[in-house]
């Protein structure tokens, strides 16, 4: 599985960085993906960093 942030819809509320730190990072203000595919044991967290995104700026492919 690979998470995404759309930059333009990401509003820098880190959320995700707070849900799945392994995962996701905040860079000047904006979250990026720190892996390029994220490790079996992290799935659950990532989906909760994706459904808990306020804006919908995350999907997992």
């Amino acid at each position: 599985m690979k998470a995404v942030v759309d930059k333009d819809l990401c509003t820098g509320c880190g959320l995700c960085e707070d849900t799945c730190p392994e995962v996701f990072e905040m860079k000047d203000d904006i979250a990026t993906v720190k892996v390029s595919k994220v490790p079996e044991d992290l799935i659950e967290s990532c989906k909760e960093a994706v459904d808990g995104c306020p804006v919908e700026a995350i999907t997992c492919e």
